[in-house]
């Protein structure tokens, strides 16, 4: 009975998770679609597809100002590494994307405090550099992509001279078939497996490692941010409250960095479709710098007060419901089963061999 029940809390737990990023893995497809066709392979490739610092920076800044979880950003990082982006403005991509954006930026500060926003708001655009210089430096096969492919049918689709209506449809296409397959199957593995990992550590297992600053504090939080699946803005009032309630400074910034921008889901799906140096590379560097930056923070920090004014709190909350999408909770079930329905269907040829074989 004890292992039926620990079995339906993993897969309510798995099913909450993903109702949490369906609805934005929906829009980054929608998003990705509009990529494939409507930017080229050459414009991407003039843009991103270079090791120039620049190329880095506007992947680091755009991604800054999207309000995607760190799972809804994985159709957009991979449709520009398949239009021919570089890996390493790719991660500073995904890197940037969940870590930061104008929202999370409104909530820290009314929530954390001018202080711990400061530097946020810093890490969040240093760390997703240097994730993209040592995915540029480090990039080997996997640096870019083998265009070929892709020029032929670029090649194809000019000859055919499409209209931008078609170029959409097209795109769509594309995007909710190869994509959302390939990703899909890889978001509900990840899923399933955050949704164990959840059960088994629950929050009351993390708190009790949030209020010493040394070590195995911050060391524990960051491991267990890069497995756990966070919400690019709603992790940040429960790190408020472990603030609040005596955590050290560090621990916030190193959760706000590891935990948004690296979950279980991405990082299986990064695996599986760019490759496991690349998966070296994002994880341990953001590991790395947010356990480093957690040092900094309380060195700056510990012992400080933080004096935050509960009329600025509720302001920065008004302001950051005002102009956050918040999608209907029937919205998020109808994604979830579409994002589940992908799923069964990526899965359908594999199934069929095993059954044919056993046959």
């Amino acid at each position: 009975m004890y292992i039926l029940d620990f079995f339906k809390d993993v897969l309510l737990s798995s099913i909450s998770i993903l109702n949490g990023a369906s609805g934005w893995l929906i829009i980054s497809f929608i998003i990705a679609g509009l990529l494939h066709n409507l930017i080229s392979p050459e414009k991407f490739q003039k843009s991103l597809g270079n090791k120039k610092i620049s190329s880095l920076l506007k992947s680091t800044v755009s991604g800054m100002l999207l309000p995607i979880c760190s799972c809804g950003v994985i159709p957009i990082g991979i449709s520009m590494y398949y239009s021919g982006a570089y890996l390493g403005p790719v991660l500073a991509f995904m890197t940037s994307t969940p870590i930061i954006n104008p929202i999370a930026v409104v909530l820290s500060l009314g929530l954390l405090g001018p202080d711990i926003t400061i530097i946020y708001v810093i890490s969040g655009f240093v760390v997703p550099i240097i994730v993209g210089l040592l995915g540029n430096y480090l990039g080997k096969n996997e640096l870019c992509i083998n265009q070929q492919e892709d020029e032929e049918i670029a090649i194809e689709l000019e000859e055919e001279e499409l209209s931008f209506k078609e170029k959409v449809i097209e795109g769509l296409k594309w995007s909710f078939s190869e994509l959302a397959l390939t990703i899909s199957k890889y978001v509900v593995i990840g899923m399933l497996v955050a949704g164990f990992i959840t059960t088994v550590f629950p929050s009351s297992i993390i708190q009790k490692y949030l209020g010493n600053p040394g070590v195995l504090s911050l060391g524990s939080i960051a491991v267990l941010a890069c497995i756990m699946y966070v919400c690019a803005v709603g992790h940040i009032p429960f790190i408020a409250a472990l603030v609040a309630s005596g955590a050290s400074p560090g621990i916030a910034i190193t959760f706000l960095i590891a935990g948004a921008a690296t979950n279980l889901p991405e990082l299986i799906s990064m695996y599986k479709v760019i490759g496991k140096r690349t998966v070296a590379i994002y994880s341990i560097t953001l590991t790395t710098c947010s356990l480093v930056i957690g040092y900094i923070t309380n060195f700056l920090l510990m012992g400080k007060a933080t004096n935050i004014n509960i009329s600025y709190k509720q302001e920065s909350i008004s302001i950051a419901n005002t102009i956050m999408l918040n999608i209907p909770d029937s919205v998020k079930y109808i994604c979830s089963f579409i994002i589940f329905i992908f799923f069964i269907k990526a899965i359908m040829p594999s199934l069929r061999k095993v059954v044919k074989n056993e046959a």
